[in-house]
């Protein structure tokens, strides 16, 4: 079958029809919500997707979380000063702020029959003032307006009506001049549908054939608002640019993204004591010497067969600068030949482009779908701003689902390591004549009984969230409402204590203790585990006499284990590299 490379490799954002693609070209979106607050927004309900019945305000207040909030404005409310001042407190609270709005901030009216008031008007006014930064060629500007009011003015008196109908539409007309979109949410009551035709339809400019579709459209759109804007907020972003050469006279254009990276509280910004502002750090170097500030560019060195060998900043630059930073091509090999541990930190993945190098993504398709029927990688060089590496590509196939697609077509960059990377595992059981331990067939059975009881039952890293950034995000919640004690956080990736105290499971752990310790098999404090630990290790640090090696200069031979072990055995400390250890030795065998 003839693959079309546009098809299989092509972004939904990279589609000219597409509404991503379209999005994309501007570079900047401001998007503001209107969510309605009136008595109707709070007593209408209908079924969420666990079952439960939700307010319509529920509903909204849920939908426009999925974006990154450029602004959020709720109208009909008769008191503004606690929802426009966010605080830390509204913040934390917001779980439960649906009822402070039905109860003391939300409308009991909404509209007002009787009074000129206007707070549709005023929420496109702010909408608008809120949008006023950028211009509309280099930004989309949009509003949602989530309500379920199909007509706003229906309880007033007709001229008054008329009046107040002119000059919100002609407040939404003027927003829509301005490059302003207005893209209305409609939420229908159980036993009415919402009716576009009464007001709305004029406001956000629906003709024929639109005004009938508009309606019967808003489930699927509130649905593919959900899916879209998670992938927006989830957005793939390119982490670099590569060229690879695959040949002499062949090279193709790549997009690399990082799909693993690690989660930090982030760097810590100090602030001068007396004005608060962030204090700019400067570094200067100081002679030893002569204690003089240096003014020339500072020298390195490195030591080299007993001598210091002197570099400026530009020539360590150019020694270090191996390749030109593109990824060069070595060959393939079967993937049997690629170990699980062969990985020096989280691949990149790489997706073509065609943007630089027209046909890119074709002579990708090639290699990728050639290397996924042949079961094969390829071995490459990357050499970029970070040491060169060498790398196995290997092609991932595209994966769907009923929703969706779930891993998309392309090949993981991973990082191999060199010859003086890899460390050999020690041989404990390496001494001629001793014969190396074995498991019985006994203590195999119980080993398997013991995993089938502690098998995870729908395991995914995704599930477990960072114990040690949760506290973190705690510790600042208490700071910022002042709070006297620290919020409970939950460590997720503590052992499960009630599924360990089932029976079963208690019976498969004493069954596998007493097939390994036998019948006399007792615990023992951590105070005695300790101590029978260190006479082990004095009885190894035995095997060699550290006083005979030291008059003969012999200590660097033995490796820092060995080292430890005449340390542990004398209870000195453990710390340092090799050196510190071998003079910590010497010191105390002169005492």
């Amino acid at each position: 079958m003839e693959l079309d490379p546009e098809d299989v490799f092509r972004d939904e954002d990279e589609d000219p029809e597409s509404q991503f693609f379209q999005e994309k070209e501007a570079s900047k979106e401001f998007v503001v919500y209107l969510i309605d607050a009136s008595p109707k927004m709070f007593t209408s309900t209908c079924p969420s997707e666990d079952g439960k019945q939700e307010s319509h305000f529920h509903i909204a207040r849920e939908k426009k979380n999925l974006q990154e909030l450029n602004g959020v404005y709720v109208f009909n409310v008769e008191q503004r000063e606690c929802i426009d001042r966010t605080t830390a407190k509204l913040i934390k609270e917001f779980d439960v702020i649906e009822e402070s709005f039905m109860n003391a901030i939300g409308s009991q009216n909404g509209i007002v029959s009787d009074s000129r008031e206007n707070s549709l008007y005023s929420a496109l006014w702010v909408a608008q003032a809120l949008l006023r930064k950028g211009s509309s060629k280099t930004a989309d500007k949009r509003i949602f307006l989530f309500t379920n009011e199909d007509d706003p003015f229906g309880s007033m008196r007709i001229s008054v009506k008329e009046d107040m109908t002119r000059t919100t539409l002609q407040r939404a007309k003027d927003a829509q001049d301005l490059g302003i979109s207005i893209e209305l949410l409609p939420l229908s009551h159980p036993d009415k549908q919402f009716d576009i035709s009464l007001f709305y339809k004029d406001l956000i400019g629906l003709n024929g054939d639109e005004l009938t579709e508009f309606m019967p459209s808003v489930g699927q759109k509130l649905e593919d608002m959900k899916d879209q804007l998670k992938k927006r907020v989830l957005a793939k972003r390119i982490a670099k640019r590569i060229t690879f050469m695959i040949c002499d006279g062949v090279s193709i254009e790549l997009n690399g993204y990082a799909l693993l990276r690690p989660a930090t509280p982030g760097t810590i910004t100090w602030l001068d004591s007396t004005t608060n502002l962030p204090i700019k750090v400067e570094r200067s170097y100081v002679c030893a010497d002569t204690g003089a500030i240096m003014q020339e560019p500072i020298q390195r060195i490195q030591p080299y067969m007993n001598r210091n060998v002197m570099f400026t900043a530009a020539e360590l630059s150019e020694v270090k600068k191996i390749t030109t930073g593109h990824l060069r091509l070595l060959g393939f090999k079967p993937l049997s030949c690629l170990r699980d541990y062969h990985n020096m930190k989280p691949s990149t993945f790489l997706y073509p482009t065609d943007k630089e190098v027209i046909g890119s993504t074709r002579a990708f398709i090639a290699l990728h779908r050639s290397m996924i029927q042949l079961g094969r990688f390829a071995v490459a060089f990357y050499g970029g701003t970070t040491p060169p590496r060498l790398v196995a590509l290997v092609a991932q196939d595209e994966i769907e689902s009923d929703g969706g697609q779930v891993e998309p077509p392309g090949m993981n960059m991973i990082y191999l390591p060199y010859s003086n990377d890899i460390r050999d595992i020690e041989e404990l059981h390496s001494k001629p004549g001793v014969a190396a331990p074995r498991a019985s067939e006994d203590q195999l059975k119980k080993a398997s009984a013991l995993m089938r009881r502690l098998e995870l039952k729908d395991f995914s890293v995704c599930q477990f969230a960072n114990p040690a950034l949760q506290r973190h995000y705690a510790m600042l919640q208490a700071i910022a409402l002042d709070a006297d004690e620290l919020g409970e956080t939950r460590d997720e990736t503590l052992p499960d204590k009630e599924g360990m105290n089932r029976p079963g499971v208690v019976k498969a752990i004493e069954e596998f203790k007493e097939s390994i310790y036998g019948d006399d098999y007792e615990e023992e404090s951590d105070s005695g585990a300790k101590e029978k630990t260190r006479k082990r290790k004095a009885a190894d640090a035995g095997d060699y006499d550290f006083v005979a090696l030291a008059k003969s200069g012999k200590l660097k031979d033995l490796t820092v284990v060995e080292l430890k072990t005449y340390l542990t055995a004398n209870n000195l400390p453990l710390g340092g590299k090799k050196d510190a250890l071998i003079n910590r030795i010497l010191a105390h065998i002169s005492k």
